[in-house]
């Protein structure tokens, strides 16, 4: 018999050979679109830094807007507006309540317990309002203690939660030193403030030394700073209460 092992090897299909336009467009067709992948995940990141930073020059005004109260230890007129940055840090900040609903009546505290979404007590409510965001059981306390000007009918008493009395009742609770264990206006001369927030994060969380440290607290030191600038170029900041 003829053997045709030569003829078959030579009849075998020969391997697909490449076609090197082909290769090359697909390479290309590639690169181009992972380029194209890359920009628009650039492009994207860009427009989330570019919010990022729009909201955080909205959170932090570059003047906590002044006190309504005249008068008073420029030091801790200072104080008052740092708090206010970390805690109350919107333009009407005498009517916000907690969660940034606004109230129009400050006849006296709102009293409403709002809830709170996320943090350490998330699930619970608070009450607290105005610029210092103070809890209606606190503002209770605090304002039959330092409030200047309590109507009265009978033997009862009210306390109006207008702007100028949340100053004066925060001012005055500040400087009794007996209630904070130092001497708020001697520690800030000094140029002690970080011992200071560390006393007051107790009762305002945001501080930088509490529970509730927020996108602010970093900034108090700066902030203070610069507000204590402000109120020791104002003269009626040097007049005491």
């Amino acid at each position: 018999m003829m053997k045709f092992s030569r003829m078959t090897d030579s009849l075998s299909p020969m391997p697909p050979r490449s076609n090197p336009k082909s290769s090359s467009k697909f390479t290309a067709f590639f690169f181009s679109g992972s380029l194209i992948l890359l920009l628009l995940f650039l492009n994207g990141m860009t427009q989330i830094f570019k919010e990022r930073s729009l909201n955080f020059s909205q959170q932090m005004p570059l003047n906590p807007p002044p006190l309504m109260m005249e008068g008073g230890d420029p030091y801790i007129r200072a104080l008052m507006r740092t708090i206010s940055a970390s805690e109350s840090n919107v333009a009407q900040p005498y009517h916000v309540l907690y969660g940034g609903e606004y109230v129009k009546n400050l006849n006296k505290h709102p009293e409403k317990c709002m809830p709170i979404k996320i943090g350490p007590n998330a699930g619970n409510c608070s009450t607290a309002a105005g610029r210092y965001q103070m809890l209606d059981f606190t503002w209770a306390e605090k304002a039959q203690q330092y409030h200047p000007q309590p109507s009265q009918f009978l033997r009862w008493k009210s306390y109006s939660f207008a702007a100028e009395y949340q100053d004066a009742v925060v001012y005055n609770w500040l400087n009794d030193s007996q209630v904070w264990g130092i001497d708020i206006s001697q520690q800030l001369r000094k140029g002690n403030l970080e011992n200071v927030l560390r006393h007051l994060s107790g009762t305002w969380t945001s501080l930088g030394y509490g529970i509730e440290s927020n996108s602010m607290s970093s900034y108090l030191p700066q902030i203070y700073q610069k507000m204590l600038k402000e109120e020791l170029s104002h003269p009626s900041s040097l007049i005491k209460t």
